[in-house]
């Protein structure tokens, strides 16, 4: 039976420790050079309604590296940018490919491609939820803390997909999380009730970020206006002044206190460029380990054998 990926509870908490288990196998016999190639023969999808970097590059790269090959949709380049349906579309693919990504504005979408596709269908961004960012952030706290258990996650600015995806996660795993968010700017209402009720450790929302981030280990912040929002991003800009991370804010967190961020930033905006490139700050490592964890999705999703 095929499983897909479009939000984190599709994950139950054994199987995040097998991806993070096996992107950390994955990223050491990438550093030390040795093929690795379950994937050989296969054919990965990859959807884009909106731009991208990390995305994009890690699940191309990453289905390279595992021996398969990924090939680049746009909605303008396929007849579903001309009206044929979701579900024809996804049943169609699924006769010529093993794996979708879809990177997208509405969540209804990749869930009804899901619902007709015969293949494995990943989420790779929409407005909603933003899954393997935060599987990749989760693995590279591991790294850098060797655990998520107990640790204290703060999270700074827009209530968007990456940070309804924080409270999912809270959700599923023993650990703390706080948000800062203006109001009328915070996550999606369901997800926080739903977070809140069910975390282990606690979810909780503040007004003010120096509450928020008071004792965390890690500082977290995304853009004030993310794609489809540039409208705003003036307006936005006045409303977030008080959200940005910078040393004053920093000092309210622990001394060994991780930052990240998701990438694009802009500088100057919602973190400074003295933080960002600062010794606190993990936002490299996180970026390229968006391609380890992906590998080890993809890895799981489309069928290869488990790495012994």
């Amino acid at each position: 039976m095929k499983k897909d990926l479009l939000n984190l509870f599709d994950l139950d908490p054994s199987e995040f420790e097998d991806l993070f288990r096996l992107a950390g196998t994955l990223k050491d016999l990438h550093r030390r050079g040795v093929s690795h190639r379950p994937l050989a023969g296969k054919m990965l999808g990859l959807i884009f309604d909106k731009s991208s970097t990390r995305t994009r590059l890690s699940f191309e790269a990453g289905m390279f590296q595992l021996g398969g090959t990924a090939t680049f949709l746009s909605r303008k380049d396929i007849q579903l940018g001309r009206g044929e349906t979701v579900a024809d579309t996804a049943r169609v693919m699924s006769r010529f490919l093993d794996g979708v990504v879809i990177r997208t504005f509405g969540q209804e979408l990749v869930e009804e491609f899901a619902r007709y596709a015969g293949i494995p269908v990943i989420n790779g961004l929409t407005d909603l939820l933003h899954p393997c960012q935060i599987l990749g952030d989760l693995f590279t706290i591991i790294e850098k803390r060797g655990t998520w258990r107990g640790i204290k996650v703060a999270y700074v600015g827009d209530g968007n997909n990456v940070a309804n995806s924080w409270i999912n996660a809270a959700a599923r795993l023993p650990f703390r999380l706080s948000l800062a968010c203006p109001g009328g700017y915070e996550p999606d209402r369901a997800i926080l009730e739903r977070g809140m009720k069910e975390s282990p450790e606690g979810v909780a929302l503040f007004r003010d970020p120096g509450e928020a981030v008071r004792e965390a280990d890690v500082v977290y912040t995304d853009v004030w206006a993310s794609m489809g929002q540039e409208e705003e991003a003036e307006a936005r800009k006045t409303v977030f002044r008080a959200y940005q991370i910078n040393d004053a804010l920093l000092s309210r967190a622990k001394e060994e206190v991780l930052v990240m961020h998701c990438l694009p930033a802009h500088r100057g905006e919602e973190i400074t460029g003295e933080v960002l490139d600062g010794p606190r700050s993990i936002v490299f490592d996180q970026a390229e380990n968006r391609m380890h964890i992906q590998k080890a999705i993809l890895e799981t999703l489309l069928g290869g054998k488990p790495h012994e």
